[in-house]
């Protein structure tokens, strides 16, 4: 329904019926006795301009006509007492003339009152205040100097005006001082600098303020800035200057406008960024402005409270600052009263609705005066803050106002109560004309009036019309038809009956052939200097006269009197380039229009070539189809006919219409005729192609162009989708209908509807146009909705669209899961379970769980750092599940917390589990040092991950390598070394000693061999010592007989050889040589202390060659080996090992 077409020509529609009835905005005949009504006033707030005289707005209408008067700051303003003060005869507003005076006299606060003898109506509180652009204060400005790389401000603070002054910075030569990313000027005027260079150094910072009522310009004092190099400032990470700290807080008030700032510090110069907590920005609301320091939205509404990010960023680190919006409201109408009409003995209610935020007061007050303190009235009474009046009576006319107020402002209604006995009459023209086209749209007026009030009704040729699928009659009585036929034209009358009488008017209805373009401007391609003709041949209704215009680029036409427009044509002579452009024909009548549009394309004068053979005459392509024509036409198809064009030595084999264009159909070369199924509301234009076994011709000339009519969709949009955008809100979108093939006629719009499943019994319905999606607001939290959209045009719906069903906004989980329990299956593995959450406090749809665990601490030692949180996701319904990879030996720390498309909700509590021991890691490092002939000392680092208590180490080695044959010194012994708990042995670590070094070999020389065997001295030599060795044998076996001693004992005592044990002093005899060699412990060897030293199977053991069975290992890993062999265990043993030789004995036979 047009909606403003109505309201203009029925001036109302029914409201409400309540033991009687109610109209909103009915508009009474003047001729009818009726409460003023205000019309027109000035502004709440009214700024004044003192050179111009106060004019100060209040207009109303009534039966009889209304008398004004006015109050000033509450008291009555007596108009006739100031010569400076007129009145406008026949009206309320007042013009003051102050010329000679003070405007200040005449600020104050002004309500204009309008009464007759009905009752009173009141205008709002009218502010007066005269604007103001105070001098700026005299003040004297001492140079800022500041260091290289410090951050800069430059305060402007200009007087306050009214209204406040618009800032800007200049230098001495007016021109604007240059404002980036480095610098710029605040909301407050104020001049930034984040980061100042030697440049900035001038004399001339402006700040100049412009007042706009009275056009002036201020200017403050220049500010001189010295930037010096002599200890510049360091590059630093970004720190805020406006506002400062780390969180803020602001208010809008709903409808207006937020601008939030972040100005930061840094160098480099940081780049800022906005974002929403837990929310997007709104679209198309909002714009970044000052080099991305400002965020600007407009029309503030509640959703847009909450905490916004400034996030300020260099390369030396970032910052941030929330800015908390606290949105609030001045009143705004939900339903306002509205005037009542009513006749004697019916009843009815004024109510009045407002919202704010804080909330608003209410109050009632009638023809002016409080209602609490007006006479006493029976017919009336006051319930939920609604004025019910019963039982009317003639007389009881009056003006009720309604004020809502809260602290950011009020609002005033004023509505009247008339008691009025009046018989019904029609206010439409009597035999008014309605014309329209063909498939439009027609809307028939009845506009009436009557107390009580008037019911309507409709016929056509004196049949009774009901509302139906052909007719719609709407709430304000209009009669539309939907979609208008010939056969719908003739006399409707209209029938207004209450219980005083009956009206009639009559109305007429013609429908028109609609308009059509029959042969359209074509493609051309011209020669420059030749002649261009564009044909737009209209075909119309005899009783319309269409006018015909001629666009270029849809532009008019050149003011050139080459172009020449006839009848049903343009002709551009002598074509020059410039010529080239898009060509439109537009024919329009008085009810309806047609265009059509063509390309010119200039080319150069063209040279043809022509070249004959006479030997032979190749296959070519099929030269293309000629004559086309149109017959058979009807609504929605069209039958298409050509004469085929040459063969060109190659039979033609089928014939179709291609290309950029729509491939339509192919059909068989026998046939010159094709029948096109075709859309509505399209504009067909036909070339046909004829094809051979060379290929395809060129296309034919364009046939004329077809225009079908306009029809009713015959789909809807496809792709509807429902998504969940926020906790409260939904959006719903579809993929476009493209013009033309799908619109099948002008005004195509989309109907969207929706419901909540299973809940709301009626749909809620908006019709949209140019766009794919809406966002449903207020929705509760993820509610299952139906929705549907419908394609609309001009003519009618599309058929019945499919109803999908999606789901409102998620928001987050509000509950954690709860009885969270940990078994702990061994060192490394647990299981953790836990009880669902109720799906009513999912609040969407529940895409799992998501366990979050870290390790706290060494149960044996303090970490040295905390450990990241893991987090393991179990999707769906799962409620338990295992984590695997713990530490052994450890305190972990466990939450969970469920989460859905919108995010995570809260956690569970933290629960506290302990892991048991298990094997230690391996030693951190094994080393080999002072390998001496027969010992070495191995050395090792305790594991890092102990898991448990260390209860020893496990040492083990084995020879290899075994370079020169039974040599033992240069064997390769290798060693095993891992850590032990009471869970067992670790990894083992192994090292790979060097070989033993030999002994040392002795001196020798080298002398000449000479074969003194031979000399004859050498012989007389020997015999001579041979014999003097037996002489010294002979006396010493004589001196022994005879009991001498001996002289080799004063040599003892002389030499005092330790190897020689002392003579016995019981016998005076020489004591025995002991050899002990084989029974001496390994130089510098050492008992372990810690570990246990085995032997097993295959190996040998550093047991059964150190001292004592079985020795401890220390757990600084110090350990000195000993390889001497065990003579008193070899003895006892009595035999031989059967064993592989030892490396301790291979090591002891160099000794």
């Amino acid at each position: 329904m047009d909606m403003k077409r109505s309201c203009t020509r029925c001036g109302g529609a029914v409201m409400l019926l309540l033991l009687g009835h109610m109209t909103t905005a009915l508009e009474v005949p003047l001729d009818l006795p009726q409460p003023p009504t205000i019309t027109h006033q000035s502004l709440k707030d009214y700024i004044i301009d003192p050179r111009e005289n106060i004019v100060i707005h209040c207009e109303a209408k009534g039966k009889p006509h209304p008398s004004f008067s006015w109050t000033r700051n509450g008291t009555h303003f007596d108009v006739e007492k100031d010569s400076k003060v007129i009145m406008k005869p026949n009206s309320g507003t007042l013009v003051i003339d102050i010329s000679g005076e003070k405007a200040e006299a005449y600020e104050g606060v002004y309500q204009c009152i309008a009464r007759n003898e009905h009752g009173s109506a009141m205008s709002n509180n009218i502010v007066i205040r005269q604007s103001r652009s105070p001098l700026w204060s005299k003040e004297k400005i001492e140079p800022i100097t500041v260091q290289r790389g410090m951050s800069l401000v430059l305060q402007c603070r200009p007087p306050a005006g009214l209204p406040p002054p618009i800032i800007f910075w200049m230098d001495n030569n007016f021109q604007r001082l240059p404002q980036n990313s480095r610098v710029s000027q605040a909301l407050n005027g104020d001049l930034y600098f984040c980061n100042v260079i030697m440049e900035d150094t001038r004399n001339d910072y402006i700040c100049y303020a412009r007042f706009p009522h009275t056009q002036t310009i201020q200017q403050k004092q220049p500010i001189n800035v010295n930037v010096l190099d002599s200890n510049p400032s360091g590059e630093r990470a970004p720190t805020f200057m406006n506002p400062p700290g780390t969180h803020s807080t602001t208010m809008v008030l709903k409808g207006d406008t937020l601008q939030l700032e972040c100005i930061a510090d840094g160098l480099p110069t940081p780049d800022i960024s906005w974002s929403k907590v837990n929310r997007d920005l709104p679209s198309g609301r909002f714009s970044f402005h000052s080099f991305q320091k400002t965020l600007k939205i407009t029309e503030v509404t509640e959703a847009d409270g909450g905490d916004y990010r400034c996030l300020a960023k260099n390369r030396l680190g970032s910052n941030h600052h929330i800015i908390t919006v606290v949105v609030r409201a001045a009143p705004f109408w939900i339903s306002a009263p509205q005037n009542l009409i009513l006749a004697p003995k019916e009843s009815g209610m004024l109510t009045c609705r407002a919202e704010g935020n804080p909330k608003p007061t209410v109050t009632w007050s009638v023809n002016g005066i409080p209602i609490e303190n007006s006479h006493k009235d029976p017919s009336r009474k006051i319930e939920n803050g609604n004025i019910i009046l019963s039982d009317v009576q003639t007389g009881s006319s009056s003006v009720y106002q309604c004020n809502a107020s809260n602290e950011y402002g009020y609002l005033l209604a004023n509505a009247f109560v008339s008691v009025l006995a009046e018989p019904p009459r029609v206010l439409t023209p009597p035999n008014h004309v309605y014309s329209v086209v063909t498939n439009s749209r027609a809307l028939l007026d009845c506009a009436s009036f009557g107390s009580p009030l008037p019911k309507i009704t409709w016929f056509k040729d004196s049949q009774s019309i009901v509302d139906g699928d052909s007719y719609i009659i709407h709430k304000n009585n209009t009669l539309e038809i939907n979609v208008a036929r010939p056969l719908n034209s003739g006399k409707y009358t209209c029938i207004a009956s209450n219980s005083l009488g009956n009206k009639e008017n009559h109305v007429y209805l013609e429908v028109k052939e609609a308009t059509r373009i029959i042969r359209q401007p074509g493609y051309k391609v011209v020669q420059r200097n030749s002649m261009a003709v564009f044909e737009c041949k209209v075909k119309h209704d005899p009783s319309l006269f269409p006018s015909m215009i001629w666009l270029k680029d849809n532009m008019e036409l050149p003011d050139d009197t080459r172009f020449e427009v006839g009848s049903d044509s343009l002709t551009i002579h002598d074509v020059r380039e410039d010529d080239e452009g898009n060509y439109t024909c537009i024919r329009n009548t008085t009810l309806d229009q047609d265009s059509a549009s063509a390309m010119l394309t200039v080319v150069g004068t063209l040279s043809l070539y022509i070249t004959l053979n006479t030997l032979t005459f190749p296959k070519q392509q099929p030269d293309p189809p000629t004559d086309l024509e149109l017959t058979d036409q009807r609504e929605l198809s069209v039958q298409l006919t050509w004469t085929p064009g040459d063969e060109n030595n190659s039979p033609i084999q089928c014939e179709f219409f291609p290309g950029v264009w729509v491939n339509m159909t192919e059909v068989s070369v026998t046939s010159t005729t094709a029948h096109l199924e075709l859309s509505p509301y399209v504009y067909y234009s036909f070339r046909v192609l004829a094809l051979n076994d060379v290929g395809l011709s060129e296309p034919s000339a364009p046939s004329r162009q077809y225009r079908t009519n306009p029809a009713r969709p015959d789909g809807n949009p496809s792709d509807v989708e429902v998504i969940g955008t926020s906790p409260d809100s939904m959006t719903i979108t579809w993929r476009f209908m493209w013009f033309p093939f799908n619109s099948n006629g002008p005004g195509l719009q989309y109907k969207v509807s929706w419901r909540q499943k299973d809940l709301d019994p009626q749909w809620t319905s908006l019709t949209l146009a140019n766009v794919s999606q809406y966002v449903v607001t207020g929705t509760p939290t993820f509610a299952p909705y139906e929705v549907t959209v419908q394609a609309v045009n001009d003519y009618g719906s599309g058929p019945r669209p499919e109803v999908v069903l999606g789901y409102s906004g998620e928001d987050l989980p509000n509950v954690a899961p709860e009885n969270v329990k940990v078994s702990v299956q061994n060192g490394t593995v647990a299981e953790v379970r836990w009880d669902a959450v109720p799906l009513s406090t999912v609040r969407g749809q529940l895409n799992g769980y998501k366990v979050s665990y870290w390790k706290m601490r060494s149960l044996h030692k303090q970490d040295p750092e905390p450990v990241k949180p893991q987090e393991l996701i179990f999707h769906g319904s799962e409620l338990e599940g295992l984590l695997i990879g713990l530490h052994p030996y450890s305190q972990y720390t466990l939450n969970i917390r469920a989460f859905n498309r919108k995010g995570d909700g809260p956690t569970s509590s933290n629960l506290i589990f302990e892991t048991p021991e298990g094997v230690p890691g391996p030693p951190a490092d094994l080393k080999i040092q002072n390998l001496n002939l027969d010992s070495l000392i191995v050395k090792w680092v305790p594991p890092v991950e102990y898991n448990g208590h260390l209860t020893g180490y496990l040492l083990k080695y084995q020879p290899s390598n075994i370079t020169l044959e039974n040599l033992k010194h240069s064997t390769h012994y290798k060693f095993y070394l891992n850590a032990m708990t009471i869970k067992g042995s670790g990894p083992i670590v192994t090292k790979e000693a060097p070989p033993l070094p030999p002994p040392t070999p002795p001196v020798t020389q080298s002398f000449k061999q000479v074969d003194i065997a031979t000399q004859g001295w050498f012989i007389g030599l020997m015999c001579a010592i041979a014999l003097l060795i037996l002489v010294l044998l002979i006396v010493c076996f004589i001196k022994r007989n005879k009991g001498g001693k001996y002289p080799v004992k004063e040599k003892e005592d002389a030499h005092q050889d330790p190897e020689i044990q002392p003579m016995k002093e019981d016998d005076g005899t020489f004591g025995e040589y002991s050899d002990t060699e084989d029974h001496k412990p390994l130089k510098g060897s050492r008992t372990p202390s810690n570990g246990t030293v085995k032997k097993d199977d295959s190996d040998d053991s550093l047991v059964d060659y150190g001292e004592g069975g079985d020795g401890q290992f220390n757990e600084d890993g110090s350990f000195i080996g000993q390889y001497s062999g065990k003579k008193e265990k070899d003895t006892a043993e009595g035999n031989e090992s059967s064993e592989a030789p030892s490396p301790v004995n291979a090591m002891n036979s160099f000794v």
